[in-house]
């Protein structure tokens, strides 16, 4: 289990949240990312599969329906 130093700002299944916690169980595992979702405050773990990171024009990562 990693805790994150600066929490990632992610997209996830339930919304926009933020990860403070990875678990990695090895290398024939997906990778569990631990967030806590903005608009409910929920804990919520989600497979590597299934989260983004949220669009940062300033780190070149575009907002959503303009990446090419």
């Amino acid at each position: 289990m990693i805790q994150l130093h600066r929490p990632l700002p992610l997209d996830t299944p339930k919304g926009k949240g933020w990860c403070h916690l990875v678990i990695d169980y090895g290398m024939e595992h997906d990778l569990l990312f631990v967030c806590f979702i903005d608009a409910t405050g929920e804990c919520w773990t989600f497979n590597n599969r299934d989260i983004r990171i949220q669009s940062n024009i300033t780190m070149n990562r575009p907002l959503e329906g303009s990446r090419k």
